[in-house]
């Protein structure tokens, strides 16, 4: 019988070379004795010390690094996917870092609009005497917008189509805050649409964002047909039903977070390929009210506000909500807008529940808006006349 002479681990090899001068090497019989107990000993090891599930971290907060919330539902026995893993390692280390504070921190209005702005002129009004407080940056889908403001022009980014309901909504949102993120001076983000309007002057907004310590973005749960109903089994195993949210698109949030949703790709991904209109079962779901707030409600639950800064009438029950015309448009509207200390949704399902959120803003109940939409361009005259001619808001 043929024998055939096996080569010896090259990479073993030159271990034992490093340790042992070439000349004293052990001999065979001796070499495999002691790789046989390296290896027993290494699976004993790994054995003994294995991570349980419950030891995993699988909630990050900004506040902190937190095993779990126990619960005696809880299942810990599903295993973390390797791009669960490498995804929670950069989101946890992002949450160590703070804002870095720097001489001239800005807010950052991010525009994102089909065109032409209708109450440019009205940001104009509320930009004024703040240079060096803000930056601009507008997403027009359609078209090339027209500016009436110099604090509007030159600030367009490179933009793409946008259809209501569909993903393109997350798409434009994640490259104005891609944009955004150039300027180190930028510390908080406001997403805005073409019909919003300021209810606040300019110091009042500046200060309430960039001393808060969270961000302003709504996350609730409604277990109803528009809410949990647009759920759907493929988003498993990262998206867990129980942890599918529901929240407003409008969103503010804090430098840290916004680079979080830059790292991400996976939730991002689970969402582009299964939160969409026309789904299996002729369920329609929409991105842009579940993406980030699930997100968050996984990631850093209580570095969010659970509430948006943005004003939105819902009360008419339709897929859009109310739209402000100019006989709507009164001091007693903006008055009463300003003064609003707690954030309202009615859940989907049949119970139609009313859900009250308390506006806190760092432990101290305060007014929840600082903008407001839907707003038809006629009313813009009298938003300036009453915006002008008002020191109240």
């Amino acid at each position: 019988m043929k024998r055939v002479k096996l080569a010896r681990p090259q990479g073993i090899r030159n271990l034992l070379m490093m340790v042992v001068p070439r000349k004293q090497l052990l001999k065979r019989p001796t070499w495999i004795i002691v790789l046989v107990s390296v290896v027993f000993l290494i699976m004993i090891a790994s054995y003994v010390y294995r991570p349980t599930s419950p030891a995993r971290c699988y909630f990050f907060s900004s506040r902190g690094c937190h095993a779990y919330d126990l619960h005696p539902s809880d299942d810990f026995s599903r295993e973390l996917t390797d791009e669960e893993i490498e995804s929670r390692v950069v989101i946890k280390e992002l949450l160590k870092f703070h804002d870095v504070q720097t001489k001239t921190p800005k807010v950052a209005f991010l525009f994102m609009t089909p065109g032409s702005l209708p109450f440019e002129r009205l940001w104009h009004m509320f930009f004024q005497g703040h240079e060096g407080k803000f930056s601009i940056y507008v997403h027009a889908s359609r078209e090339k917008p027209v500016h009436v403001s110099r604090y509007f022009v030159g600030r367009d980014i490179h933009s793409e189509p946008v259809s209501w309901g569909n993903f393109s909504m997350v798409e434009a949102e994640k490259r104005l805050l891609a944009n955004a993120l150039i300027d180190p001076d930028n510390q908080h983000f406001v997403l805005l649409s073409e019909s919003c309007i300021p209810v606040r002057h300019f110091d009042f907004v500046y200060n309430y964002l960039l001393f808060t310590n969270v961000s302003f973005i709504e996350c609730y749960f409604d277990p109803g047909p528009h809410g949990n109903g647009r759920y759907i089994k493929y988003m498993l195993p990262e998206v867990e039903e129980k942890d599918f949210r529901k929240g407003s698109q409008w969103f503010s949030m804090k430098r840290q977070h916004a680079i979080i949703v830059m790292a991400d790709s996976l939730y991002y991904t689970k969402f582009k390929h299964h939160c969409n209109p026309r789904m299996e079962g002729g369920r329609n779901c929409y991105s842009d009210e579940h993406y980030l707030p699930t997100f968050f409600n996984m990631i850093d639950p209580g570095g969010i506000s659970n509430w948006s800064v943005t004003y939105v009438d819902w009360s008419e029950g339709k897929w859009h909500p109310r739209s402000f015309s100019a006989q709507d448009i009164t001091y007693e509207l903006l008055k009463t807008l300003t003064s609003i200390d707690e954030s309202p949704r009615i859940t989907s399902d049949a119970q139609r529940t009313v859900l009250i959120t308390p506006c806190m803003w760092n432990g101290s109940k305060r007014p929840c808006y600082l903008f407001a939409r839907k707003f038809y361009p006629e009313t813009l005259d009298k938003l300036m006349l009453l915006f002008s001619n008002s020191t109240s808001f």
